[in-house]
């Protein structure tokens, strides 16, 4: 091969993980960097620190450390063994009956050489959309194999997992992560990346992601890309929900009883195209954390919210359906002899 060509293949090659999503790039490698849920990690660290590892099932919302904790544990229990010692199927593989059968058998049975208290481990992620037959077939794989195989399954509901499974496992569940542990981390993810941002952005970000910290760090890395700053603006352009602010504003009008600026405000949200479902969901998370009225008062309001949600699910997506909303949480605030005729 020539220079140039030499020089040409080399240059092409990637040299690092620079072009990798954020979420990837600063996926965590040890257990003991997986960030939130302590008591259920601590014990994680004790299985790969002691080894013979359980078959267990990890369950809870997304992104919130689930697969990362698992392939932490693997990495941790098997070192440089993972390419041949593991075997990851995840929800977009078929996952039918016919895998069971063929390839987590046929994994299950190949010989590898492990130290002691090591085993084959096959990570089965999004557990709960396997078919009811596969679950089947599994739970009688599960116990043939059980002295050379564990088995780690994670997944959004347990209660999908048959009952037989459950079982025959441990069953681990993650939280959502707290505000200060996903800003600790998208703290670390800026200077990292020497990201630009206010403080009022990174309050954005949290607001947007819900306890996901994948949500988080992608919406901040989207919103670096698109705008080179992150700022409350932004992220909201970016994550395209409406502004909490404006939220509030509604919120703040219904617990005064003052219909009229509270319509305003929800009309002036539906012409900028935001969906009642959208305009529903960022209602629910700001009257939750809305302070300015009684405890009684804010049970009242996400109740209502809630009935309008469910017919917002079942069809009635409209700005009538929003608009009677808001005249009902007017109506609990305002002065009862306004009625009176």
């Amino acid at each position: 091969m020539s220079a140039s060509k030499a020089a040409a293949s080399s240059s092409t090659a990637p040299t690092d993980d620079y072009e990798l999503p954020w979420v990837e790039k600063y996926r965590p490698k040890l257990i003991k960097d997986v960030v939130g849920n302590e008591e259920t990690v601590s014990r994680l660290q004790v299985i790969a620190k002691e080894g013979n590892m359980p078959n267990i099932i990890i369950s809870g919302s997304p992104g919130i450390g689930k697969t990362t904790s698992i392939l932490c544990l693997a990495n941790e229990l098997l070192g440089p063994l993972q390419k041949e010692a593991v075997l990851e199927l995840n929800a977009s593989d078929d996952r039918g009956i016919d895998v069971v059968r063929n390839k987590i058998k046929m994994f299950a049975q190949k010989k590898v050489t492990l130290p002691s208290n090591r085993h084959k481990l096959i990570i089965l992620d999004e557990a709960d959309s396997m078919t009811a037959g596969a679950q089947q077939a599994l739970r009688r794989t599960m116990e043939i194999y059980s002295s050379t195989t564990r088995f780690a399954l994670a997944c959004n509901l347990s209660s999908k997992i048959i009952e037989p499974i459950q079982s025959r496992c441990a069953i681990l569940r993650y939280v959502p992560l707290t505000n200060k542990q996903i800003l600790k981390r998208l703290l670390e993810v800026c200077e990292a990346e020497g990201v630009k941002y206010s403080p009022e952005g990174l309050e954005a970000i949290i607001f947007s992601s819900e306890g996901d910290m994948r949500q988080a760090i992608n919406n901040i890395q989207a919103t670096w890309a698109g705008f080179g700053f992150v700022n409350a603006e932004n992220v909201f352009k970016v994550c395209d929900q409406p502004h909490p602010v404006v939220v509030t504003e509604i919120i703040q009008a219904c617990s005064k009883g003052n219909v009229d600026a509270a319509l305003d405000r929800m009309r002036g949200l539906w012409v900028q195209g935001y969906s009642a479902l959208d305009v529903i969901t960022t209602l629910f998370r700001v009257t939750k954390g809305f302070e300015d009225i009684p405890e009684f008062i804010k049970l009242e309001f996400i109740k209502e919210i809630g009935m309008t949600h469910m017919k917002i699910l079942e069809g009635c997506q409209s700005l009538v359906q929003l608009s009677g909303l808001i005249v009902r949480l007017c109506k609990m605030t305002m002065d009862p002899s306004l009625f009176v005729i």
